[in-house]
C-alpha cells in the first residue's frame, strides 16, 4: 500500500459524482437553512453582543455585550464576528445572525467530503458527509448563534490539513492547521487544544519525512497557532482596563484569568467561581449531570451524538487492523487515526468533565464519528470476500439499529415507527451482506440499505430539530426524552426544551436548596425580529422558561419597549439590569445598549458599587430593571464563590429610588431619586 492515494483527476471520475457531490452540499444547505428564523434570537446572549458589535467596532473587536461596552461576554470574539458582519450587511433580524452558521455547517460537510475523497472513493465521501449533516447536535447547532459552530468548523479544517500535510509531504498545510487552532482558540478558548494531541502524534509518527524535519514542522505549526490565536490576546492584555470593557467570565477583569479558571481547567474540575451553579459531587455526580465513561450515551446527551458512536469505534480498530502492515506514511491510515484520536480525547475530556457542561457541546464529536464509520467502513467492505468481513460488517448494522432502537425508546411515544424501520433495514442488509458476492443483487443493494439503516433515525431526530425554533442559553436537539427535561410549558421553553443530564436543570437544584427565587410561571417573550413582541413564529425549544433572568432573553412589553426608547440617545446605558440575558431582552428589543450588571450570572465584579453610583450621578444610566427572572431579581447575591457586587447595586437601587412597575417589570428611574 502507498504512502499517499492522490484522488482521480476529475475526468477520470465518473461522470454522477459531481452532481452527488453538489446535491450533498445543497441538501445540506437546504436542511440547515429551512425554518431557520423560528428561533428568533436564538441565544439572546450572543444576540445581544452581535446587536452591539454591528453598531460599534469597538465592541466588535473586545466581543461587547453592549455598545457602551461595559462587559464582553465569556468567550472570545471569534464566533461573533461572522455574525456581526452579516448584521451589518442586511440589519439585525434572527435570519442574519444565523445565516453563518448555517454556511459553517455547508462549510464543515464539504471539508470532511473532500478529506475523504482524497484517499477514499466517492460513496465514502458522500456517507460521510451526509452523516455529518444528519447528526442531530449539527443541525442543532448549525442553526444556532453559541460558539461551537464555529469551533467545529476550524477543528475540522484543522484536521483536514494535518492529514493533508501528511498525505503531501507539505509542511504548509501543518502550518494552516495551527492557525485554524489558533482561531478556534480565539472561539472558545482552551476547548480547541482538545484535539492538538492527536494531530501531533499522528504527524510525528506518519508525516514522510525524518524524525527531526517532523518536530521542526511541528513547531513551526505550533508558532503559527499562537500567532493566530495570541494577537488578539496581547492586544487586551495591553490595553489599560480603564479602555477597554470588562472581561465577562472572569474575577479579576483579566482574560488568562477567564482562559485558565471559569472556561479553562474549572471545567475539568468543577471549581467554577462565578459559576451559576458548583460542579463536582462526588461519586461521578455532580450539579451537570453524572461523569465517566457512558456520559455521552446516557439521557438526552445520547440522542444528540451517539447514534453512530459505537459504529465509529468498532471501525475504527477494524481500519486499524487492516492496514497494521501498510507503511508508517500509509495516508488511509493517518486519515483514520486523525480523525478518530481526535474524536475520541475530545470524547474521554466530556466524559470526565465535572464542570458545566451541556449536550450541544458533543457537535465536535460529530465530523470525526462521521469519518470513522466513512473510512472503516470502506476498509471493511474492500475485504468483503472474506466471511469475517462480511460478519463484522453485518454485525455493526445490526448493532447501530438495536442501538437506534434504545435512543427512540428513550422518547417515549415518538413516532414509534421509525425504530421499527431501522430494525427492518438493518436486517434486511445485514442479510444481504452475509450474501456478499454470491448473489450479484445482494453485493449491488447491500450498501445502499445499510446506508439507510444506520442513518434513517438520527435522520428522524435532525428533521425533528430542523422543524422547530430553539431558544435560550441550554437547548438540544430531537423530541424530549426519558430522564431530560422538558415537556409542554415546563422548565426547557415553549415547547418540551431540553437541556441538563439527568433530568433536573442546575437551576431547579439550586431552589431546592434554597439559594434561589422561584421560577416565573408565566410572562411574555421577548421581542422578536420583524416587530413582534411577546409572539414568536413557530415553536421554540430550549432555554429555561419564557419569563427570562439566568436562561433566557427578558420579557419586553410593548409598553416598556416604547418607555426605555424615550430619550434612548441621551443615555449611555437606557437600562441596566443583573445578569447578561436578563440585559439582553431589552437591549435586542430597543437597539440601545444596556448594562449586563454581573456578567452572564450576575456574578462577576463589574462595575463596583462606586462605578454604578458614578454612573447614575453622571445621568449615564436611565433605569434600573428589577426584572422577573432568576438573574433579574433584587438581591441576587454570589454565585458559587463569585462576586456580590450585583446584590449590593439592587440593594442600593431599592433604597435610593423609586419602584414602579411596566409590563409587568419592576424599574427604578435612577435620574429621580427618594426625596
Amino acid at each position: 500500500m502507498t504512502s499517499t492515494l492522490p484522488p482521480p483527476e476529475p475526468s477520470t471520475r465518473a461522470r454522477w459524482e459531481r452532481p452527488a457531490h453538489l446535491g450533498l452540499l445543497l441538501s445540506t444547505a437546504v436542511l440547515y437553512v429551512w425554518n431557520l428564523s423560528a428561533s428568533g434570537w436564538a441565544n439572546s446572549f450572543y444576540s445581544a453582543a452581535v446587536q452591539a458589535g454591528s453598531v460599534s467596532w469597538k465592541a466588535f473587536f473586545f466581543g461587547s455585550s453592549d455598545a457602551a461596552n461595559s462587559i464582553t461576554v465569556d468567550k472570545p470574539p471569534a464566533s461573533l464576528w461572522p455574525m456581526e458582519l452579516s448584521v451589518r450587511i442586511f440589519g439585525l433580524n434572527s435570519w442574519a445572525i444565523l445565516i453563518p452558521e448555517a454556511l459553517m455547517g455547508v462549510a464543515t460537510v464539504a471539508i470532511v467530503y473532500a478529506s475523504v475523497r482524497r484517499y477514499f472513493s466517492a460513496q465514502a465521501a458522500l456517507f460521510a458527509g451526509a452523516a455529518l449533516a444528519l447528526t442531530p447536535v449539527a443541525a442543532l447547532m448549525f442553526k444556532f448563534n453559541n460558539p461551537d459552530a464555529m469551533l467545529a468548523l476550524l477543528l475540522t479544517a484543522a484536521t483536514a490539513l494535518t492529514v493533508k500535510a501528511i498525505g503531501t509531504g507539505k509542511a504548509r498545510w501543518l502550518v494552516w492547521a495551527g492557525v485554524a487552532i489558533g482561531f478556534g482558540f480565539l472561539t472558545k478558548q482552551l476547548q480547541a487544544f482538545l484535539v492538538l494531541p492527536a494531530l501531533i502524534v499522528v504527524y510525528a509518527y506518519a508525516a514522510p519525512h525524518p524524525f527531526l524535519v517532523r518536530v521542526r514542522h511541528l513547531l513551526y505549526a505550533f508558532g503559527a497557532m499562537i500567532v493566530a490565536g495570541g494577537w488578539w490576546v496581547a492586544i487586551v492584555e495591553l490595553v489599560p482596563a480603564s479602555d477597554r470593557p470588562y472581561i465577562g467570565g472572569s474575577q479579576t477583569n483579566d482574560f488568562l484569568n477567564l482562559t485558565f479558571g471559569y472556561n479553562g481547567l474549572g471545567r475539568i474540575t468543577g471549581s467554577e467561581t462565578g459559576s451559576v451553579t458548583p460542579g463536582g459531587g462526588g461519586a461521578g455526580r455532580g450539579m451537570w449531570g453524572v461523569t465517566g465513561l457512558w456520559r455521552l450515551f446516557e439521557n438526552e446527551i445520547g440522542g444528540q451524538i451517539a447514534w453512530l458512536l459505537p459504529a465509529a469505534l468498532a471501525l475504527t480498530l477494524v481500519a486499524l487492523w487492516v492496514t497494521r502492515a501498510a507503511p508508517r506514511t500509509d495516508a488511509r491510515r493517518a486519515l483514520v487515526l486523525a480523525y478518530s484520536v481526535s474524536m475520541l480525547t475530545t470524547a474521554i475530556a466530556f466524559s470526565f468533565m465535572a464542570g458545566i457542561f451541556h449536550a450541544y457541546y458533543t457537535v465536535a464529536l460529530a465530523p470525526g464519528i462521521a469519518v470513522a464509520v466513512a473510512v472503516g467502513g470502506e476498509l471493511l467492505w474492500e475485504r468483503r470476500e472474506a466471511w469475517w468481513a462480511r460478519i463484522v460488517a453485518a454485525a455493526v448494522v445490526l448493532g447501530s439499529a438495536w442501538w437506534a432502537w434504545i435512543l427512540l425508546d428513550r422518547a417515549s411515544g415518538w413516532n414509534p415507527w421509525v425504530k421499527v424501520l431501522a430494525v427492518v433495514l438493518a436486517v434486511v442488509a445485514s442479510a444481504l451482506i452475509v450474501l456478499g458476492s454470491k448473489v450479484r443483487i445482494a453485493t449491488a443493494g447491500a450498501v445502499l440499505v445499510a446506508m439507510a439503516a444506520v442513518l434513517v433515525a438520527p435522520t428522524a431526530y435532525s428533521l425533528e430539530t430542523v422543524g422547530v425554533g430553539h431558544s435560550g442559553s441550554i437547548v438540544t436537539a430531537g423530541p424530549t426524552v426519558a430522564s431530560g427535561m422538558g415537556g409542554p410549558g415546563g422548565g426547557g421553553g415553549m415547547r418540551g426544551g431540553r437541556g441538563f443530564a439527568g433530568g433536573t436543570p442546575p437551576a431547579g437544584r439550586m431552589m431546592a436548596a434554597g439559594h434561589m427565587p422561584p421560577m416565573p410561571t408565566g410572562g411574555q417573550m421577548p421581542a422578536f425580529p420583524g416587530g413582534q413582541v411577546g409572539t414568536q413564529a413557530g415553536a421554540t425549544r430550549g432555554g429555561f422558561g419564557v419569563g427570562g433572568g439566568l436562561l433566557n432573553s427578558s420579557s419586553v412589553s410593548a409598553e416598556l419597549r416604547t418607555l426605555l426608547e424615550q430619550n434612548g440617545t441621551t443615555y449611555t446605558w437606557v437600562a441596566a439590569a443583573v445578569g447578561s440575558n436578563e440585559a439582553s431582552g431589552y437591549q435586542l428589543a430597543t437597539q440601545f445598549p444596556v448594562m449586563p450588571i454581573g456578567g452572564f450570572n450576575g456574578s462577576d465584579p463589574s462595575p463596583t458599587l462606586a462605578q454604578f453610583q458614578a454612573y447614575v450621578a453622571a445621568k449615564k444610566i436611565h433605569y434600573f430593571l428589577g426584572g422577573h427572572g432568576i438573574a433579574g431579581g433584587m438581591g441576587i447575591g454570589r454565585s458559587n464563590g463569585g462576586s456580590n457586587v450585583s446584590s449590593q447595586i439592587s440593594t442600593w437601587v431599592e433604597a435610593h429610588f423609586t419602584a414602579k412597575t411596566v409590563g409587568g417589570v419592576t424599574l427604578y428611574d435612577l435620574t429621580t431619586p427618594k426625596a
